[in-house]
């Protein structure tokens, strides 16, 4: 990171610190790279059937998750925030999640009623955070902590080669329940979001350490100051805790939203 020297940013404007842009090639990119690779092999030793195979499926699944953990909370403790991590992270969580529930469906493990109700969900909180990137990126609720918490738990429960019917049973009801009044919440927040900042503002717009043309992220109904809860849980689920940046003019006059810096998380 580089930084001008006092009272001057470099460029003429006076008293400006300027950040350089975070690279491509970063260790938080990585993890999500590694991430959507564990995905086929979490599903061929689930397919493959046997006990041994289901621990070795377990193993890809629960390693991929912790990667969802450490992704988020790396790129915004080390300022690593990319496009290519807005857009590859939420990919990357999707094809995890989906692709297990998808094949324990077909095994028969797991009603297909719930994995269509989940898959669902994500793919459609999926095109709203495609849907607004332009103009922001909505910070995630404990409640998206929560839900992915439940989802790799009950996950993990199916996956296992373990006699749990009821624990198993309990847990995935809750995920469902929590992903749809996640998923609710988050629609509700991208329309706001949508109506409140331009396109044409969020597009000129720079946040602080960010790349010209970014993304404002913005944590719709919040108050303006940092939130100590946002740090309770870590990625994927970060909350998927960011720091806030001031309120860029022409808000909506319903009073300016808490911009925060960040794109990775739970949703």
């Amino acid at each position: 990171m580089s930084e001008a020297g006092p009272g001057s940013s470099g460029n003429g404007a006076p008293g400006v610190a300027v950040t350089a842009a975070p690279r491509l090639l970063n260790v938080a990119n990585a993890l999500t790279v590694a991430r959507l690779l564990l995905v086929p092999v979490c599903v061929g030793f689930l397919a493959a059937g046997g006990t041994g195979y289901r621990y070795i499926a377990f193993a890809a699944f629960a390693v991929a998750s912790m990667t969802d953990l450490a992704d988020g909370e790396l790129a915004r403790r080390r300022n690593l925030i990319t496009d290519f991590g807005k857009i590859a992270d939420p990919i990357a969580d999707k094809a995890l999640t989906g692709s297990a529930l998808i094949t324990l469906s077909a095994l028969g493990d797991l009603a297909w009623w719930i994995t269509i109700v989940i898959v669902a969900r994500e793919l459609a909180v999926t095109a709203l955070r495609f849907w607004v990137i332009r103009r922001g990126v909505i910070a995630a609720s404990r409640g998206g902590k929560i839900k992915t918490m439940l989802q790799v738990i009950a996950i993990s429960l199916y996956i296992l080669p373990w006699a749990v019917p009821v624990e198993r049973e309990v847990l995935m009801g809750a995920a469902v329940a929590v992903t749809l009044a996640t998923g609710i919440d988050y629609t509700v927040r991208a329309i706001q979001l949508h109506r409140a900042v331009p396109h044409g503002l969020a597009s000129a717009a720079q946040p602080a350490g960010g790349e010209p043309g970014g993304a404002l992220p913005v944590d719709l109904g919040a108050t303006p100051g940092p939130d100590p809860a946002d740090s309770a849980i870590g990625d994927s689920a970060p909350s998927e805790a960011d720091s806030v940046a001031p309120a860029p003019a022409g808000d909506s006059p319903g009073g300016p939203a808490g911009p925060r810096r960040g794109g990775r998380g739970s949703s």
